[in-house]
Formats: structure tokens, sequence, C-alpha cells
């Protein structure tokens, strides 16, 4: 899913028994926390793309290098262009003779193994 940047909603009124209340947010809000949200897209893109590199398949590393080629750093999507990304991803083993490490649904092993650590860069 791509970045979706949050709009300020505009002033909100609502009458009760006792009154009204009126809610009305700080205009610049919605820059400060666009701003704040696109610099933690960027983090998890760039560092998806760092943890999946040791376990994308590798013969001549175009498979990695496609990932890198593919991907907008903070548009919150990933993406392998390599032809051949697809069938590697969901059609491989798990892991490769030559690397353990290495095999297809190489992103979902590395959530797996570095949530965790994803989310405390981004909760700073």
């Amino acid at each position: 899913m791509a970045f979706k940047p949050i709009t300020t909603p505009s002033a909100t009124t609502i009458q009760g028994k006792g009154g009204k209340v009126s809610l009305v947010w700080n205009a610049g809000a919605a820059g400060s926390i666009n701003s704040d949200l696109e610099k933690r897209q960027r983090i998890i893109d760039s560092e998806v793309l760092k943890l999946c590199a040791p376990m994308v398949p590798k013969r001549t590393g175009a498979l990695e290098r496609s990932g890198t080629l593919g991907t907008v750093i903070g548009s919150g999507e990933v993406k392998y262009i390599a032809p051949y990304a697809r069938y590697q991803y969901y059609k491989t083993s798990s892991s490769r003779g030559y690397d353990q490490r290495r095999g297809g649904m190489w992103f979902e092993r590395m959530k797996t193994a570095h949530k965790d650590h994803i989310l405390r860069l981004i909760s700073k």
C-alpha cells in the first residue's frame, strides 16, 4: 500500500444537553504528521531492502538489484522487478543448497526474523 498523506479535517461542533463543544484541528498538524510518517516509511522501505538482501536467491545478483531498482524509497511498496522475481519468490524452496538463508518467500522470512528490529527503528 502506497503512502497516502492525511489531511486536516474541518472544525466539528457537537451539540449536547449541556451545551456545545467544538473540535478544531491545528492547521499545521497534517504537515507535521505527514512529514513524520514519510520519514518512518523511508526507514521501513530501506530496512526491508537491506534485511531481505541476504535472503534473496542469488546467482548473478540481478534479482537482488531489481529490488533496489524497482523500489521508490518512501512509497511503502518494495518491488522486485526482475521478470523471474515472482517465480523465484513463490515457486522455489525456502532455502538453497549454496546458502541456507537464500530462497523463496524472502520477505515473509525477513519479516518473521526482523519485525521487532524494524518496529524499534520507527518507534524512536
